[in-house]
C-alpha cells in the first residue's frame, strides 16, 4: 500500500485527521491483505466523475479497497466503522452520466468490487443465476454461453456496466422480466455493524427460494437496500429467460414530430394488453443521431441545434423524427400474430412505419445492428459512442430522467417543457423514453458537452441543476440522479414536510450510527453528516 502520509494533497473525510486516515486504511490493509488497498494518484483514477472539467474534480475519493471475499467485505464495514471513515461502494463505476465512480464525499475509502466478479450459479431448470457484485454484462453472458444454457440475460445497451449496480439503481435493462425491474430476486448484504443479512427467502437457512420467491415472512426488506445508504449487496440473484423459439426485433419510425404523444398511447394499449411484453426505447432524431455520428458533421453552431438541421439530419440518415426499438419473443404462430396486430394499430398513425425481421437463436449473436442483440441479451461497447456527440473522444454528458404517466397528455406536456428548457439553455435537446412500466416511462434528458471546455461544463451542469427544480415544482420526479445533485433530487420528494426523507433517516441512523456507508445517496445522510453541515448544495 501507498505510504499516504506522503501523499500532500490526499482528501481526508470530515472530522478526521490525516493521520486519522492512515490509522485506517493501514487497519484495513492488515486486516485484508497490502495488495487489496491503494492510494496513489494512479490507482485511484478510475473513482472520479468522468465527466467533470479535469482538475475541477471535489468527490474525490482517499484511496480504494478492493475486497475478494463476503469476510473482506465484512472487515472492511467494520474497521470503518471503528476509524469513522466513509466508504463507498461501487461495482462497475461506468454509470458515467449520473456522476461515474465518484464518491459523494470527499475523501470517502471506495470499496471496488472488481475482484468479486463471480457468477456463482446458473440454474437452467429454474432460470436464474447468482452473482457477485463485480459481474459486468459482459461477464453474465460469457458464463451463459460456457455453460451452454439455454437462457438469455436482459441486458442493457453498454456491456462495460454491473448486473448488481445497475439493479441497485432501478437500472433498465429491455426483455420481458425488465419490466418494473422485475428481474432480481434475493440479496445478501453486509450491514452498517458487519453483520450479514439476506433478503426474502434467504432469511432461512438453506432456504431453496431465495433467488426464487422475493419476499419471505414478514416485512420484504429486499428494495430497502435498492438506491439507498443502509448497506453493501454482496450477492444477488438475478432472473434469466428461456431462449425463445423467435425473437423478432423491430422498428418504428415517425416522421411527423407531432404524433410521437399518438405512439404513447398506443404503446401503452398494447403493453396493457400483453403484446408488447418488454421495454421498448423511444429517442428522438438528435439520440438517434448521437449513436451514429458527431454533432460537428452537421453543425457548428453555438447554442441549440436548429430544427432545419434536425430534419436534415433525420432525413440524410433515414431515421425520421422520433424512432422506437422494441422487440417480440415466443413461438413463432404467436410471434406473428402480435406483429401483424402492432402493426396495424402503430400505422394507423400518420407517417409511422414499423418494420422487422424474424431471427432463431443460431442468429442473435451476429446481427448487425448492436441495438437489436442487445435486445436479446448480447452484450457490446457499440452503443458508446453517443457520449462523443459533443467533444468527440473529450464528450461527455449528464442525465436528467423523470418519470411521467404513460399518456399522450402527460408526455406532451413534459416533452414541451424539457425541450423549451434544453433551447433556452443552448443544450441539443436529446431524450429518449423507456417504459418502467405499462403505466409509467422515465424520459431521459442527455445534456451533452466538451469535458474540455470549462465553460460548457459548468453550465451543462447548471441546466441540470434547473432542470430538476423546475420539474420538481411541476411534480415530475427522477427515478435516479446524478451524483452532483442526489440532494437536490431527493428534496423535490417533500410530501407531508419531507417524511420520507425522515424516514430514511431514521433508518439510517439506526442501522448506521456512525454514517459510514455510502453518505449522502439519493440525499440520506446520517445524523453525524447532516450535524457537520451536509448537504452542501
Amino acid at each position: 500500500m501507498t505510504d499516504v502520509s506522503t501523499e500532500t494533497d490526499q482528501p481526508t473525510p470530515p472530522g478526521l485527521t490525516q493521520r486519522d486516515l492512515d490509522r485506517a486504511l493501514a487497519a484495513i490493509a492488515a486486516a485484508i491483505g497490502e495488495d487489496k488497498v491503494a492510494t496513489d494518484g494512479e490507482a485511484l483514477a478510475d473513482f472520479r466523475d468522468p465527466y467533470q472539467f479535469p482538475g475541477s474534480e471535489t468527490n474525490l475519493p482517499s484511496g480504494v479497497a478492493s475486497p475478494s471475499t463476503v469476510e473482506d467485505v465484512q472487515a472492511i464495514v467494520r474497521l470503518a466503522n471503528e476509524h469513522r471513515i466513509p466508504v463507498w461502494p461501487i461495482g462497475r463505476g461506468k454509470n458515467n452520466g449520473y456522476g461515474g465512480a465518484a464518491p459523494q464525499v470527499r475523501g470517502s475509502l471506495m470499496v471496488s468490487f472488481r475482484n468479486m466478479n463471480r457468477v456463482l450459479e446458473i440454474n437452467e431448470e429454474l432460470g436464474y443465476a447468482i452473482v457477485e457484485p463485480g459481474v459486468s454484462w459482459f461477464d453474465l453472458h460469457d458464463a451463459i454461453n460456457a455453460g451452454g444454457h439455454n437462457l438469455a440475460a436482459s441486458i442493457v445497451d453498454i456491456g462495460w456496466g454491473g448486473v448488481v449496480s445497475n439493479t441497485l439503481d432501478h437500472g433498465m435493462s429491455y426483455m420481458p422480466y425488465s419490466l418494473d425491474q422485475a428481474s432480481h430476486c434475493g440479496f445478501e448484504v453486509v450491514l452498517p455493524s458487519g453483520e450479514l443479512l439476506r433478503t426474502g427467502s434467504g432469511a432461512m437457512d438453506s432456504n431453496p427460494a431465495w433467488p426464487l420467491y422475493k419476499r419471505g415472512l414478514g416485512p420484504t426488506s429486499t428494495e430497502l437496500f435498492m438506491q439507498s445508504n443502509f448497506g453493501i449487496v454482496t450477492k444477488m440473484g438475478y432472473w434469466l429467460m428461456p431462449k425463445p423459439q423467435i425473437y423478432m426485433p423491430l422498428w418504428l419510425q415517425l416522421w411527423d414530430d407531432s404524433q410521437m404523444p399518438a405512439v404513447v398511447d398506443a404503446l401503452r394499449g398494447l403493453m396493457l394488453d400483453g403484446t408488447i411484453n418488454m421495454r421498448p426505447q423511444i429517442v428522438n432524431t438528435l439520440c438517434v443521431a448521437s449513436m451514429l455520428t458527431a454533432r460537428a458533421d452537421w453543425y457548428d453552431g453555438s447554442g441549440a441545434m436548429p430544427d432545419s438541421i434536425i430534419d436534415k439530419i433525420a432525413k440524410d440518415l433515414g431515421i425520421g423524427r422520433w424512432m422506437m426499438r422494441f422487440a417480440l419473443y415466443g413461438d413463432e404462430s404467436v410471434v406473428d400474430h402480435n406483429f401483424a396486430k402492432l402493426k396495424e394499430r402503430f400505422e394507423s398513425i400518420p407517417t409511422a412505419t414499423v418494420t422487422g425481421e424474424k431471427h432463431g437463436p443460431d442468429a442473435w449473436e451476429t446481427l448487425p445492428n448492436p441495438g437489436e442483440r442487445v435486445q436479446i441479451g448480447v452484450p457490446s461497447m457499440d452503443l458508446y459512442k453517443m457520449a462523443g456527440w459533443s467533444g468527440g473522444d473529450e464528450g461527455g454528458h449528464v442525465d436528467f430522467s423523470p418519470v411521467v404517466p404513460m399518456t399522450s397528455k402527460a408526455v406532451k406536456a413534459a416533452q414541451e417543457l424539457f425541450s423549451s428548457m434544453c433551447n433556452d439553455a443552448g443544450f441539443d435537446y436529446i431524450m429518449g423514453m423507456l417504459p418502467i412500466n405499462a403505466r409509467s416511462a422515465a424520459m431521459v434528458n442527455m445534456i451533452p458537452f466538451n469535458t474540455h471546455d470549462e465553460v460548457q461544463v459548468e453550465a451543462a451542469y447548471a441546466h441540470a441543476k434547473h432542470m430538476v427544480a423546475t420539474a420538481g415544482k411541476l411534480g415530475y420526479g427522477e427515478y435516479r440522479a446524478h451524483l452532483s445533485f442526489m440532494d437536490l433530487a431527493a428534496d423535490q420528494y417533500g410530501f407531508n414536510d419531507h417524511a420520507q426523507r425522515r424516514f430514511n433517516e431514521t433508518i439510517k441512523d439506526t442501522l448506521d450510527p456512525n454514517g459510514i456507508i455510502a453518505p449522502g445517496k439519493s440525499g440520506i445522510w446520517g445524523t453525524r453528516f447532516r450535524r457537520a453541515g451536509f448537504p452542501h448544495q
